[in-house]
């Protein structure tokens, strides 16, 4: 898209930037014409009030003085109301854009998400979107408002001197000219630059996140260097659009000076002439300030424009990003609560670019039973976990609950309805109560700890430094693993589904705290389904149903006694287990 087409799409997406835009234009061409009292009044005051056949009139003198001043707090007060009229609508607009942007990049799956870096996701929401404002705020009315002033500027020339005025124009044609090849160039110069915005946001964010990482392979060198490369690229791609910008911006000011000193001579010749008085070419003069202004305003604004225009296609192409995981709102169906039988029906599904990674997969759940998945790593466990949850569509097949095809419910139905733990379950730069209330709106400080009660929890958390306040710190760092992941299984179990899915939820916990978990966990899942990825086969053992998946495909289904019988790789899976947990410890 070009720049005006850009323009012309954001204003669709966020129509708060023009509304009241006729008021505001009526006053900021009001305040713009206020700018010609000067010239006229040097006119007049000059040929009529000094020079004049009278003399010099001091009262007209005062007169016309007063009544450009008055003219100018006019034009003043208008300049003032049409900016905040201004920046009102521009911050309502792009913050509309804002929301519109981040929500669709949180309803994009989490494969289209995993397709950028977060920090190059985060710029769009951010940085880009400040271009535009910065555009908006001050060159977009700027750049209204200086087409304006080169008509007023120009018409009233010509009632002067319409000899100066070709020559004005004559001399800023082959600007006009060149401008538009020159845009095209920036903007390509300002596109590379918003591209290398995200990457080195990109950098930095892995950076900081991956500190301990980072720090515990001694990588501190290498991955400054590669901030410092990402840094450098953005550097030298800015550098190159700020030339270009610098060389326009020159020109202007170059041909500016050249304009005025051609008006002086030949102004000069037509006055010897009788042609033009002292206070027309006085008035000139300052006529050629306000029509060269708007032209070297005019190339920066461009640039400025050229830079939003950037930034605008990459918030676009955010929000042109179609949403594979589409949410059917009012039109989906919302089912009532209770226990959720589940039912995979010839489910496949292949990440971008790889082999399928479950293949053909049919295998039922029924209501209320508690469903452990094992199998060795990498053969689809965790993405049967996504699949159910919906974080995921199938390539081929369908997934259903009580019947119903996960596409068909509404999402406030379905995450009302089915709670997942992930392996490291995110938390919030709150407190621990606070973390826990996440999982239920509404959800008041006794619920939380009657939850932490019926978990066998709350001794726990009330020795915790400041108990149930206690700060979690960003992504839950204050705490252990273990505690994050406790912390996370309360949030689930305070939230009530119908269905708990858990991804190796224990996987960081401790044996003791295993033990009080796990007894915990069978009053969560007790009366409700349950689907557990296993990575222990203690819960397997526990559990109603064990589904073995085995390189995509569902090897068997059955209670853990009977797979021991029959089923070769549960069977290699258990004996690997039991040689491990039963091998003795040593210390050193």
């Amino acid at each position: 898209m070009t720049a005006w087409q850009v323009l012309r799409r954001g204003v669709e997406l966020s129509p708060e930037l023009v509304r009241g835009v006729w008021l505001t234009l009526f006053l900021a061409l009001l305040a713009t014409c206020g700018r010609i009292l000067v010239p006229i009044t040097v006119q007049q005051v000059t040929d009529s009030g000094l020079s004049g056949d009278d003399g010099v009139r001091i009262g007209l003198v005062l007169r016309l003085v007063g009544v450009a001043a008055l003219g100018l707090l006019v034009t003043a007060t208008a300049s003032y109301v049409s900016n905040v009229r201004l920046f009102q609508a521009t911050e309502a607009g792009l913050a509309t854009l804002r929301v519109k942007a981040f929500r669709h990049i949180h309803d994009l799956s989490v494969l289209t998400q995993n397709s950028e870096r977060r920090g190059a996701l985060v710029a769009r929401v951010t940085s880009d979107v400040d271009t535009i404002s910065t555009f908006v705020q001050w060159g977009g009315l700027l750049l209204v408002l200086s087409a304006g002033q080169l008509l007023i500027a120009t018409v009233v020339m010509a009632v002067y001197s319409w000899q100066l005025t070709l020559l004005v124009w004559a001399c800023f044609l082959p600007v006009f000219l060149i401008l538009r090849p020159l845009q095209r160039r920036v903007s390509v110069a300002y596109g590379t630059v918003r591209e290398r915005v995200g990457e080195m946001l990109g950098a930095i964010s892995e950076a900081v996140v991956g500190a301990d990482t980072i720090r515990a392979y001694a990588v501190q060198a290498r991955t400054q260097q590669r901030i410092d490369t990402s840094i450098e690229q953005h550097r030298r791609s800015a550098a190159r659009a700020q030339r270009l910008v610098a060389g326009s911006f020159t020109g202007g000011v170059l041909m500016s000076g050249l304009v005025i000193a051609a008006v002086v001579v030949v102004g000069l010749r037509i006055g010897i002439d009788g042609g033009i008085t002292l206070g027309e070419l006085l008035a000139v003069l300052f006529l050629v300030q306000l029509f060269t202004t708007p032209v070297q305003m005019g190339t920066e604004v461009l640039n400025e424009l050229q830079n939003a225009a950037a930034g605008w296609r990459r918030v676009i192409g955010v929000l042109d990003t179609p949403a594979d995981i589409v949410d059917p709102g009012e039109n989906g169906v919302s089912l009532p609560r209770g226990p959720i039988g589940v039912r995979f029906e010839h489910v496949t599904f292949a990440y971008p670019g790889g082999e399928p990674v479950l293949r053909d997969v049919t295998l039922t759940v029924p209501e209320r039973a508690r469903v452990a998945v094992v199998g060795e790593t990498g053969s689809g466990k965790t993405t049967l976990a996504k699949l159910l949850t919906r974080l995921m569509d199938p390539a081929e097949g369908r997934v259903l609950i009580d019947g119903e095809d996960l596409r068909r419910i509404s999402f406030a139905n379905l995450r009302s309805r089915i709670v997942m733990v992930p392996q490291e379950g995110f938390l919030f730069d709150l407190g621990l109560a606070d973390n826990i209330a996440w999982g239920r709106e509404g959800a008041t400080r006794e619920q939380v700890e009657q939850a932490l009660a019926e978990l066998g929890l709350l001794d726990w958390a009330r020795g915790l430094p400041r108990g149930l306040d206690t700060p979690v710190g960003q992504r839950g760092e204050s705490l252990s693993a273990g505690e994050r992941q406790l912390l996370a299984l309360a949030r689930a179990y305070l939230a009530d589904p119908d269905l708990l899915v858990l991804d190796e939820a224990t996987s960081a916990v401790d044996p003791a705290t295993e033990v009080k978990l796990q007894a915990a966990l069978d009053g969560i899942t007790r009366g409700r389904t349950s689907v557990t990825i296993a990575h222990r086969l203690s819960t397997a053992e526990a559990a109603d149903l064990v589904v073995v998946v085995d390189r995509g495909e569902v090897a068997d289904v059955g209670p853990h006694a009977e797979l021991l019988q029959r089923c070769e790789p549960y069977r290699r899976m258990y004996a690997s287990w039991r040689s491990q947990t039963s091998r003795p410890s040593t210390e050193s």
